[in-house]
């Protein structure tokens, strides 16, 4: 399979899963939508740090105003 989990890294370097089982990851509207394989899908106000697709792990950041 070639899902990943959505992390959001957190000011204080935690990360929080926002989003498990992600197929897809788009630009939209400035923001990140993010697409599970349940049909679940949001748009977060982040950008994108880092993809590993050896550990099925997507890092977004929350964009600074």
């Amino acid at each position: 399979m070639c899902e990943a989990n959505a992390y959001l890294l957190k000011p204080e370097g935690k990360k929080l899963m926002v989003m498990e089982n992600v197929y897809s990851v788009k630009p939209e509207q400035e923001k990140i939508l993010l697409e599970n394989i349940f049909g679940e899908q949001k748009l977060l106000d982040a950008e994108i740090l880092q993809i590993s697709l050896m550990e099925h792990k997507i890092i977004l950041k929350p964009k600074t105003s």
